[in-house]
């Protein structure tokens, strides 16, 4: 089976984390979750914006990047905490803040591959970004190849990818709000080296 894999590269990248507690058990800002994937399909293709949740072109992906930065980031609570002063009717509102750590790729490379030619071709037209509107990857080239190499080329398809099945190996990477809420479930393969030599 042919692969058109488009390779995508920048500076930064940000994956959103599923939660501060799943980042910190599973270092989920190395790959990318089956939203973020969709996400980023619907934006390549807006003509499946009004098609049920799941990915249709994008048959694999993988990541790859040279680092990852620590930024600290400053974030409020969900909630809101009323008090009221002492002899006046006036009720202040406020919502406390908070620091915590996220991680940014450094020289992100994404590669997206799909099994028609037409696909990779309208994508590799197209910048994207993973879950930051402001850490853009562009397209650098259209590789053909098969899928076999896909999956076995430790230098040239070197990186993380989360294949969205459940097995004895998979763990819990996020709900699904489109169905019930039902658990999703994916496994991390690795090939190559992904964190590359800078």
């Amino acid at each position: 089976m042919n692969y058109y894999v488009v390779k995508y590269s920048g500076p930064f990248g940000f994956i959103k984390p599923w939660t501060a507690v799943r980042d910190s058990e599973t270092f989920s800002q190395q790959f990318l979750t089956q939203s973020i994937l969709a996400g980023i399909e619907r934006k390549l293709f807006p003509e499946l914006l009004n098609e049920p949740f799941g990915i249709y072109r994008i048959k694999s992906n993988r990541l790859s990047y040279e680092q990852v930065s620590s930024q600290q980031e400053q974030i409020q609570t969900r909630g809101w905490n009323s008090t009221k002063q002492k002899g006046n009717k006036t009720i202040l509102f406020e919502r406390n803040t908070a620091i915590i750590i996220r991680g940014i790729l450094i020289n992100p490379t994404l590669l997206l591959a799909f099994e028609e030619q037409q696909f990779a071709e309208a994508a590799f037209k197209q910048h994207i970004c993973l879950c930051r509107n402001e850490d853009i990857l562009y397209p650098e080239e259209i590789i053909e190849t098969d899928k076999r190499a896909f999956n076995s080329d430790d230098e040239k398809f070197a990186g993380f990818e989360l294949v969205f099945e459940k097995t004895d190996k998979s763990f819990l990477v996020g709900y699904n709000r489109f169905d019930n809420n039902n658990p999703m479930y994916g496994w991390l393969k690795i090939v190559g080296t992904p964190v590359k030599e800078f």
